[in-house]
């Protein structure tokens, strides 16, 4: 083994060291999550969906009415999810966070909940405490290890970054001298009758390469969010300038005359607007001067593709409007992902890319510290012999 190829092992090694614990841990629940959309719908068949009914919907504040009701006068809604398909009941959702400088999760989420309202008869056909669930939990173990995102997320974000260079200096490591018939057998096949530590060998490097486009896109979108300079960096390599996007100030008059109800009002015309949209959300004022913010995506479960409106919320009337097309592409791109971290981007098969993409990543640090505890015995009976 040549020099650089030394020291790209033992560069492997400590970093595999240094980070394996975290990786295993962000891979596993990652992989667990891919799927949480589907699960949990299944396990709140009842809650979610509905008859699907030929007749229009009830006003949207008469169903946040109902919603607040079975929530409570102390979780006020903040939120609000509309699917465009009939069998959908539509989720009104309580958010607040906790203490800023609490160390965990569970301290740093007030709560979190959401009711869920049937939306052609008023009906709340449930409430889900998301603060507890099982999936929010895998989420946030995943995000930050069930820390609080200040203290949590640095740690996952250079763990992640880490696991990158191990994807590189693992394929360094993997590429063979020579392309012949018996390096290729060796490199890119899994030898199942072998010893117990060949099979280790095997099930590190060639799942490991296999796999590592994919970790590779899953590792980098995860950084995106983690580490402020690399979503800083990823913004200005795709828009190719230095310049941060436009934001404009929008704010409710409060000297309007008051509509009836503002909310229906904007609702009403937002839903005329985004007549092809497949999800409108909604956000509720968070002040005096605050606004209604109402978003159509175009696709059930994607978030990149949507216009965005907003409306005073005193008279209802259209305050500003941003389609997706007018976004930069820095803009775009960041915008894509969690759509690409989850592999939803690409449907079915992409969230199934991610699920095996994950659990092979979950692998590594496993089958890497069994190879290491291998040689490291070799090395202790040949000392003693």
């Amino acid at each position: 083994m040549t020099n650089f190829k030394k020291a790209v092992r033992k560069i492997h090694l400590w970093l595999g060291l240094a980070s394996g614990l975290v990786v295993f841990i962000v891979a596993i629940t990652g992989c667990l999550y891919v799927f949480q959309k589907e699960i949990n719908e299944s396990y709140y068949d009842e809650v979610f969906f509905i008859e699907k009914q030929n007749k229009a919907t009830l006003p949207l504040s008469a169903l946040l009415n109902n919603a607040q009701t079975a929530l409570g006068g102390n979780k006020p809604v903040n939120f609000i999810t509309c699917h465009g398909q009939g069998d959908r009941a539509w989720e009104f959702g309580a958010y607040k966070e906790g203490d800023k400088n609490a160390l965990t999760y569970f301290g740093a989420l007030a709560y979190y909940q959401v009711a869920c309202v049937d939306p052609y008869t008023g009906k709340v056909t449930g409430v889900i405490d998301y603060k507890y669930n099982f999936f929010n939990i895998v989420k946030y173990l995943h995000w930050s290890l069930l820390l609080n995102t200040c203290y949590g997320q640095p740690i996952v974000g250079y763990a992640t970054l880490l696991f990158v260079i191990m994807l590189i200096t693992g394929m360094i490591l993997w590429w063979p001298k020579k392309w012949n018939q018996t390096n290729r057998n060796n490199s890119l096949r899994i030898k199942w009758n072998a010893t117990f530590k060949r099979l280790v060998y095997d099930l590190h490097k060639v799942p490991g390469f296999y796999a590592m486009s994919i970790a590779l896109i899953i590792s980098l979108t995860g950084m995106v969010w983690a580490l402020d300079w690399f979503q800083k960096t990823v913004y200005v390599v795709a828009t190719q300038s230095v310049t941060p996007p436009t934001y404009v100030a929008t704010k409710s008059n409060g000297t309007a005359i008051k509509s009836i109800s503002p909310l229906d009002i904007a609702f009403d015309h937002a839903c005329s607007l985004f007549k092809e949209k497949d999800r409108i959300g909604v956000s509720l004022p968070g002040s005096k001067d605050g606004y209604y913010s109402i978003v159509g995506y175009r696709g059930k479960e994607t978030y990149y593709n949507y216009d965005e409106l907003r409306y005073d919320q005193y008279s209802g009337e259209l305050l500003y409007r941003r389609n997706y097309g007018a976004r930069n592409r820095g803009e775009q791109l960041t915008g894509m992902n969690y759509d690409i971290h989850v592999g939803a981007i690409l449907g079915l098969p992409g969230k199934i890319m991610a699920f095996i993409g994950s659990l092979v990543a979950a692998s590594l640090p496993v089958t890497g510290t069994l190879i290491w505890i291998g040689r490291k015995r070799k090395k202790k009976y040949l000392a003693v012999a």
